[in-house]
């Protein structure tokens, strides 16, 4: 059983930036595929982000440039690093994990969760 527990979440500015940390346990993130999904208020949940153990990498086209997923073996969190931060970024984000070595875009592909953070950006 893999659980993911989420920080960093929080209140920035348009242009600002944030750092989301996903820390696992139950399994070590090298033998997993971690995504990033969102979901804002009356819209579906999508995928922001992913990374599978080969190091294959996916981003939606809105935030390539401006976020980055990596991880730490040694800590075994993946993280997300969100820079230049645009309203249209505020949502919950959530971690999630697959124990399959494709990024896959579904949600439902995703077995495991964490509880959310909430991501606002002010204009």
């Amino acid at each position: 059983q893999v659980q993911l527990v989420e920080s960093g979440g929080g209140l920035v500015q348009a242009g600002g930036s944030l750092r989301l940390s996903c820390a696992a346990s139950g399994r070590t993130i090298s033998r997993l595929t971690v995504g990033w999904f969102r979901q804002a208020p009356g819209k579906e949940r999508q995928l922001v982000t992913a990374m599978n153990w080969s190091g294959t990498t996916y981003y939606l086209d809105s935030v390539k440039g401006r976020f980055t997923i990596s991880g730490d073996n040694a800590e075994n969190t993946v993280y997300l690093q969100m820079n230049s931060l645009k309203p249209e970024d505020t949502a919950v984000y959530y971690c999630a994990a697959r124990t399959g070595s494709a990024v896959k875009m579904s949600s439902t592909q995703y077995a495991y969760w964490g509880q959310g953070t909430q991501v606002t950006v002010s204009s």
